[in-house]
């Protein structure tokens, strides 16, 4: 006996009922035992007229017998195309619940066949929208993985369920099933969980974390109505730590910003008073005083010309240049008008430039100052009557934006001085505005104290690496990475 085939209702049956389980089975079994009842009940009251019959002396038993097998053979044969059905019903839902393909059935009764469709409808339906459910599941796991702010979901007893992958590569992969402690100490996330689980909206909190590395973060903990996959809270944690860091540069750059303008204006508003009192009429003081007042005026230029230069970089870091610049006529460029400087402190450049060093991509004008702010701290740093060593090679350095194992062409530039180094507890800040290792004497000669941070914008502007390596009594090195130009990638480890 098969079903009857897909294609007369103009639909799939075959493994549409895959959603059907051994319960729903067995209350097929039942539903089956009840038809088979309700289909025998018209032939009871004829077992019993035949029974009183037989027994009253009316009719001989054998024929009674006889009758009674006649009528239950009728019946029979009349509810066997109904009985066969139904149990060609019954076995395709058995084998269709434990995932087997359906049997088709060719010939049916027509009621067998309206249930068997109707059951088959019905499956269908039940499975589009299982399917339907697990792809939507499925898209929201997908969203909470790739989140990248951790994630965690909290079940009514603060453990953790679900964990994102920026939330397990923060706290570790094993945080799903513990309690949210055995994660996140902090006092002030632990109660903002317990009053969100014990019936508030959201919280909201801001705490630091101080190990592995220093972090500020802001954690918000929002109720989950209805529960979902046992989880009746979720967590967000946000990162701030790059916008405290920055908010508290930008407060430290206002403030030093101040102070280096503060001192010459307050020089200059100090000896202009002078010479327009008491020093009014000496010559001598006047010449002195003036001297220092230009000092301080070039001084306090220099200051507004770092800063606008700082400012216009920022303002263009994120567009890289496209230009073609050879490295060695840059150089030459910026050295050109520091040669007296130098040779006032009977110092020279020594050239080391690699033959046919390819052109990298930048602008110019940028890496003509670059130089020059790398070869002025040489010159103010260096050993008077030592040599400036600049040195052009190219370079397999890792740059911004490649990908694990390859390599751009690049050119390194590297300017050594023989000064007194760099302790190495300093390297790490050279490049914050404002900094310095001896603020007096960079004073002294000169400095703004934004050279390196410019040079340090200049190179990021040209998605390039910026080293800074020194060591006390043998000088310092600075090392600048830049991509060629139609650079091309190979593999790494190739060393140039």
């Amino acid at each position: 006996m098969q079903l009857p085939p897909a294609r007369r209702t103009g639909y799939t049956v075959g493994h549409a009922i895959r959603p059907t389980s051994a319960p729903f089975t067995g209350h097929a079994m039942n539903t089956v035992a009840r038809v088979l009842l309700g289909a025998l009940a018209p032939a009871v009251p004829a077992f019993a007229v035949l029974a009183v019959l037989a027994i009253g002396g009316w009719l001989a038993p054998g024929p009674a017998l006889a009758a009674a097998i006649a009528i239950y053979a009728g019946v029979a044969l009349l509810l066997a195309p109904l009985i066969g059905g139904i149990l060609g019903v019954r076995n395709a839902l058995d084998r269709m619940a434990a995932n087997e393909p359906a049997p088709e059935v060719r010939s049916l009764s027509p009621s067998v066949r309206e249930l068997w469709l109707a059951l088959g409808r019905w499956a269908r339906n039940v499975r589009a929208e299982i399917r339907a459910r697990d792809a939507a599941l499925d898209s929201a796991r997908s969203v909470l993985a790739a989140l990248p702010e951790p994630l965690l979901l909290l079940d009514a007893g603060r453990r953790v369920v679900r964990a994102n992958a920026a939330a397990t590569a923060l706290f570790g992969a094993h945080i799903e099933g513990r309690d949210l402690a055995g994660a996140l100490r902090h006092p002030l996330v632990l109660a903002a969980s317990d009053q969100v689980l014990k019936g508030e909206a959201m919280r909201a909190v801001e705490f630091e974390l101080t190990s592995p590395v220093e972090r500020h973060l802001r954690a918000l903990v929002a109720r989950l109505v209805p529960e979902a996959e046992g989880a009746a809270a979720v967590l967000v944690l946000h990162d701030l730590t790059e916008l405290k860091r920055t908010e508290r540069l930008r407060a430290d750059f206002v403030a030093n910003a101040s102070h280096e303008l503060r001192t010459p204006l307050a020089t200059l508003v100090g000896f202009i008073e002078t010479l327009r009192g008491t020093a009014r009429d000496d010559s001598a003081a006047r010449d002195r005083f003036l001297g220092i007042m230009a000092e301080q005026g070039a001084r306090m230029t220099r200051l507004v010309e770092d800063l606008l230069s700082l400012s216009r970089i920022e303002m263009n870091e994120h567009r890289p240049p496209t230009e073609a610049v050879q490295v060695e006529t840059a150089l030459r460029q910026a050295a050109d008008p520091l040669e007296p400087r130098a040779k006032a402190r009977g110092m020279r450049f020594v050239y080391d430039i690699a033959p046919d060093l390819p052109p990298v991509i930048g602008d110019g004008d940028e890496l003509v100052q670059v130089f020059q702010n790398l070869f002025d701290n040489a010159i103010k740093y260096g050993d008077q009557g030592t040599a400036i060593e600049v040195v052009a090679r190219p370079s397999t350095k890792a740059l911004p934006g490649t990908r694990p194992g390859e390599r751009v062409a690049g050119v390194a530039i590297a300017v050594h001085d023989y000064g007194p180094g760099i302790a190495h507890d300093h390297i790490p800040r050279l490049t914050e505005r404002f900094y310095r290792v001896d603020a007096a004497r960079s004073r002294a000669l000169g400095g703004t104290g934004l050279g390196l941070a410019i040079v340090k914008h200049i190179v990021s502007h040209h998605r390039g690496v910026f080293e800074i390596d020194s060591e006390l009594g043998q000088g310092s090195t600075f090392t600048v990475h830049l991509p060629v130009a139609a650079s091309q990638k190979i593999q790494a480890g190739t060393a140039a």
